[in-house]
């Protein structure tokens, strides 16, 4: 893909970083790409709580007896622990941060569709985070990040509707940049972007939105009946006061496995992008990867079942769950199958966003199996509420979002700040993330297999040999979480300059100046050619 049109910049003319230095014309912006670094001062800082309280539940499981924290305060660790990266990392992650800076460079747009609705979405979600970091230092909350009800909406003692407020917040910034992103999909794409062009990473984050868009309000009108009957004692999921707990999970879940794709799904377009780019090729079959973008967001809404299985629900629901839970598996096959097909015989180069790629693919792909064998019921059953459930949420969301979130930062992060990283702490911070990462996490699938319960931090001395593995897989996956903060912030001021496309990268996106200027575009440019074009661009080199 390619400008028709030439970009005619004044060398002296201001990028977006350079248009208004004071606070105030940050806070009060409305370009989405300051917006997308609003964003992602606030990611990282809620990812640090959120890992302070992953280090300290780490040390507590060293040993078997408990003996670091009582039983109410691990329950707290673990519970804002999820409540932080989930809602407020996970979940907002790419779409916030990438999305929001590349989805409009991508399409050849000036801005998203709604500028002020978009600087709007960030202060709802800090004003949410706020709200939860508050309740945080006024005591945490201890009903575990899921919020199951009669627990949380009548017993906790608890500040639950606090955070519960500050998650109900957020969800509406989940709403609003989805909005934003479909409007500005359909209605603001360059001449001859057609949507058989347009970008993958385009694609997943306008899947995402619509699950956004249609799941979020679900899962906000849950999180406020949980309020209205701990404030109101009205019979809604307690059974003593008349309520249905079976109720609670039904809505909790019709929404948070389609937040898994919320999750995923963006990270499965900055794969395509990576690969792509990496691999000098476009990416094969790209027509049923698109397409399978869709089928996720469409088959992630039929499938909340499969969480219920020991609930009491019929086994009859049960097997039509487990069946479209076998399904929903497809399309996500399909890309992994597809990527794979794209690098055999590539010109593949193994730079820092590459190793990032080729790791989302295996953890993804580990997570994605075991995904299969809880969708079953017969094993489902044994390792319900075990570590092999733990393991098998990290696999994919932190082995895959994660793992892509990483890797689209490193590839975009010369063409948000015009300077380079060092390449070699770099390639070190990756490695050293996926080998933290399953010592972390695969002894926890070891540990569920043979019974340990999760949420415990008493636990049987046979288990303890697979609980120091993974505290120590977890010291080292810190480490590597840590290096990357230091050396891109060390690069924003002494980082080499490079130019407009380090990467050789096809896309919109690269045919302007690093840094983008505040209004992207001189002249909205004309796409005469298909996404991935590397075929003609290899052709011209030689």
């Amino acid at each position: 893909m390619t400008a028709a049109s030439k970009q005619h910049a004044s060398t002296k003319e201001s990028n977006y970083l350079t248009a208004g230095y004071g606070v105030r014309s940050w806070l009060l912006t409305v370009d989405h790409k300051r917006i997308a670094l609003l964003y992602l001062i606030s990611l990282t800082t809620f990812f640090s709580v959120g890992g302070l309280f992953a280090v300290l539940i780490r040390l507590e499981l060293l040993t078997p007896q408990g003996d670091l924290f009582q039983s109410e305060t691990y329950n707290k660790l673990f519970t804002m622990h999820g409540i932080f990266m989930v809602f407020f990392f996970l979940v907002p992650s790419i779409p916030a941060v990438l999305g929001n800076f590349f989805l409009p460079l991508m399409i050849g747009a000036r801005d998203v569709a709604f500028p002020k609705l978009n600087l709007l979405s960030w202060y709802v979600y800090a004003a949410g985070g706020l709200v939860t970091l508050f309740a945080m230092f006024a005591g945490g909350v201890d009903t575990g990040w899921t919020f199951y009800a009669p627990y949380s909406s009548t017993y906790a003692n608890s500040h639950v509707i606090l955070a519960a407020l500050g998650i109900f917040i957020t969800g509406f910034s989940s709403i609003l940049t989805g909005v934003n992103f479909i409007a500005t999909t359909h209605r603001m794409r360059a001449p001859g972007l057609t949507w058989m062009r347009l970008p993958l990473f385009v694609w997943a984050n306008y899947a995402t939105s619509l699950i956004m868009v249609l799941g979020t309000p679900v899962i906000a009108v849950t999180i406020l009946l949980v309020a209205i009957e701990r404030l109101l004692h009205v019979g809604i999921f307690d059974p003593a006061l008349g309520g249905d707990p079976i109720l609670f999970q039904h809505l909790f879940w019709f929404y948070s496995h389609p937040a898994v794709y919320i999750m995923i799904l963006p990270g499965m377009g900055v794969m395509s992008e990576i690969v792509a780019c990496f691999t000098r090729k476009r990416i094969f079959g790209y027509k049923i990867v698109a397409m399978s973008s869709l089928a996720i967001a469409i088959l992630g809404f039929l499938v909340w079942g499969h969480h219920m299985f020991v609930s009491g629900q019929s086994m009859y629901a049960g097997f039509v769950f487990s069946l479209l839970s076998m399904l929903v598996a497809v399309p996500s096959a399909i890309k992994v199958f597809n990527w794979t097909a794209t690098m055999y015989r590539g010109s593949i180069t193994f730079a820092t966003p590459m190793l990032y790629a080729l790791g989302f693919i295996g953890l993804f792909t580990i997570g994605g199996l075991t995904g299969i064998f809880l969708a079953a019921m017969a094993l489902d059953i044994h390792v319900h509420d075990t570590y092999f459930v733990v393991a098998h949420f990290h696999y994919v969301m932190v082995g895959g979002m994660v793992m892509a979130y990483l890797g689209g930062l490193h590839f975009y992060w010369p063409k948000m700040f015009g300077r380079m990283y060092h390449e070699g702490l770099a390639k070190v911070a990756a490695v050293m993330i996926f080998i933290g990462f399953n010592l972390t996490f695969f002894p926890q699938f070891l540990l569920g297999y043979l019974g340990m319960p999760r949420r415990y931090h008493v636990y049987d001395e046979d288990f303890q040999v697979l609980n120091v593995l993974s505290t120590a897989g977890a010291s080292v996956l810190g480490l590597g979480f840590a290096l990357p903060i230091c050396y891109l912030i060390f690069s924003l001021k002494f980082g080499k300059k490079v130019g407009d496309n380090p990467w050789d990268a096809a896309g919109l996106e690269w045919t302007i100046s690093s840094p983008p200027y505040e209004h992207n575009f001189h002249e909205i440019p004309e796409v005469t050619e298909e996404a991935y074009d590397y075929g003609k661009r290899e052709a011209a080199r030689v």
